[in-house]
């Protein structure tokens, strides 16, 4: 299978300075799924390209318990188009070999500022030999993929066999795209595209499919009009993982809207996503009320747990979650296991439900609950306030959820839909404020409001916060 990316930009040769492959030397690069030949065939300052040859190893594959997916025990294992094909494989190659590329980070250039190269889109024409084009809604799939992403698509049908035409084409065809795209993005754009071409995946799908999907699409996937189709396919029809990634795409797709609406000026910055200002409002809570023993009660995957860890500040810190994958993605967030014994000593990781009593979060100088109560049925918040606010008795509660009011700024959510598929519901301002002062009032706390995100003099912000201080008696 052979790849090949052409620069025609000024000074064409910097694409071997954001590939950090010299054009002086033949490489070799030892995968997974084979062995990466990447080389030069052209290199000047008007024109410069780079080749990534794959050569598969169909016993290797054979051998690979990862690599035989549903087909294990099929005559599939031994004749298929594996090593002929640019597929799945192909793009595992593109992921590991220009990985640094891919990620937009390398060292810079002698004479150009690498922010400044690696931001640009540079004039790129692509060509991949031999690309599966599977499935019952393949019809003009290739241009419905790529054209939305700015490549002009030209994709030659390839016979069955050239010498009886009468058979027509196969499934393969081969592609050329043609663009002025940012290097990053185009590598992120095959990396995904070529297996949901093919419709298959040659290796064993984990449960880190969805990041990996979320994190090669970041900034085209939400919008793309074949999201759906690409979700399903890049996630080989696995129901749970392609339910999660929809709903979080669809969140992105619904604050990335704010980056639609124009800005009163031209030259006015964009604004910043809205989850690490929400951390940062939480983070800043945290310091104002001086805790140092805080508890993440809902902390997924670990995102605040790791900008607490970087404070010291913070000496304890607990994360709790009713899924253990969570956790353990949480573990692998903090490096737990290269982590030092001291660092251990700081971080505790329990599986733990928000609405049951938990003595290892008692006691604690806060409890952060960011973005946790919209996914709880509205009869079990009693149980919550109990659990968190009497059991617990935190000398802080910090409590962040979307205000429903600011759901109107979002063009692209439909009147009355919630911002995720999992959310039970969503309050707004008055409606929050009502449970906040209730909570407050029964359990002995004071409530201060914050906004995070931009504010609309009408709406309010994108998320709101409560600030909950324990009422302490002299």
């Amino acid at each position: 299978m052979l790849v090949t990316i052409t620069s025609t930009a000024p000074t064409a040769s910097n694409l071997s300075h954001l590939l950090r492959k010299h054009p002086d030397r033949a490489q070799e690069f030892s995968l997974s799924v084979g062995t990466a030949h990447v080389f030069y065939p052209e290199v000047s300052d008007e024109r410069c390209t780079v080749a990534l040859l794959l050569e598969v190893d169909p016993v290797g594959l054979v051998r690979d318990k990862r690599f035989r997916g549903s087909d294990a025990a099929t005559l599939a294992r031994y004749v298929n188009d594996r090593p002929y094909a640019s597929s799945s494989m192909v793009a595992v190659a593109l992921g590991q070999v220009f990985r640094t590329a891919m990620n937009g980070a390398s060292e810079s250039h002698p004479d150009v500022a690498w922010s400044e190269l690696a931001a640009s889109a540079l004039p790129l024409e692509i060509t991949v030999a031999a690309v599966p084009a599977r499935g019952r809604d393949t019809a003009g799939l290739v241009t419905r993929l790529f054209e939305p992403l700015g490549w002009s698509v030209t994709e030659t049908p390839i016979p069955l066999d050239p010498e009886f035409a009468e058979w027509g084409d196969s499934v393969y065809v081969d592609l050329v795209l043609r663009g002025d795209v940012r290097l990053s993005d185009a590598l992120r754009h095959l990396y995904v595209l070529l297996p949901v071409l093919d419709d298959a995946k040659h290796y064993w799908v984990s449960d880190d499919e969805v990041g990996k999907l979320l994190r090669a699409g970041a900034g085209w996937l939400p919008d793309h009009p074949e999201r759906e189709l690409i979700t399903r396919r890049y996630l080989a029809h696995q129901r749970s993982m392609v339910d999660e990634a929809t709903g979080l795409l669809s969140a992105d797709a619904a604050l990335s809207a704010l980056d639609d609406v124009p800005a009163p000026e031209q030259s006015a910055p964009r604004p910043a996503p809205l989850a690490p200002q929400r951390a940062d409002a939480v983070l800043a809570a945290l310091r104002d009320v001086g805790a140092h023993s805080v508890a993440d009660v809902g902390c997924g995957e670990g995102a605040l747990l790791k900008r607490m860890l970087a404070d010291p500040a913070f000496t304890t810190i607990i994360g709790s979650d009713v899924s253990a994958r969570a956790l353990l993605k949480a573990g692998r967030t903090l490096n737990l296991r290269e982590a030092s014994d001291r660092t251990r000593e700081r971080v505790q990781l329990v599986q733990s439900s928000v609405t049951y009593q938990d003595d290892r979060i008692a006691g604690l100088d806060a409890i952060v609950l960011m973005e946790v109560i919209e996914h709880i049925d509205l009869e079990r918040l009693p149980a919550l306030e109990s659990s968190v606010f009497a059991a617990a008795a935190p000398g802080a509660v910090i409590v962040t959820t979307p205000n429903a009011d600011y759901n109107a700024v979002f063009e692209s959510l439909p009147t009355g839909a919630l911002r995720h598929h999992d959310h039970r519901f969503e309050w707004s301002r008055s409606e929050f404020g009502a449970w906040a002062d209730g909570v407050a009032s029964r359990r002995g706390y004071t409530v201060e409001y914050r906004t995070v995100g931009d504010v609309d003099v009408d709406l309010g912000s994108p998320t709101q916060l409560a600030l909950f201080r324990k009422v302490t008696h002299s």
